[in-house]
């Protein structure tokens, strides 16, 4: 697994749970859902979100650029 699919392997399991979370809980869960869309579009842009930097810590490749 590279750092870009657990990027989004991470923000699906955190939207799909914050979802749950607010149906069963409390709708203020869904803050986390949006915070969660906010933080894609920004690394859509800026290529960088927290949580690539915690992944590659972790030693997760990089994805081959020729696979691109």
């Amino acid at each position: 697994m590279t750092v870009d699919r657990a990027v989004r392997l991470m923000a699906g399991v955190v939207v799909l749970v914050s979802l749950a979370l607010a149906r069963w809980i409390s709708p203020n869960w869904l803050w986390l859902t949006a915070f969660v869309g906010l933080n894609l579009l920004q690394s859509a842009f800026t290529n960088w979100c927290p949580a690539m930097t915690i992944f590659r810590k972790l030693g997760l490749p990089e994805p081959c650029k020729a696979a691109r």
